[in-house]
């Protein structure tokens, strides 16, 4: 019985850390792919 309300635990825990740290992915990757074409272009020039 507390197995399987560990297991449902951290099933929710993972659910919320994705969701909570998803937007904070995407921002990264906004970012990053700024500041990467940026250099990239710099270089070229």
């Amino acid at each position: 019985m507390l197995r399987a309300i560990a297991d449902v635990l951290r099933q929710i825990g993972g659910a919320v850390a994705t969701v909570v740290t998803l937007p904070f992915r995407a921002l990264a990757r906004l970012f990053g792919g700024a500041s990467g074409s940026t250099r990239r272009g710099a270089r070229r020039a």
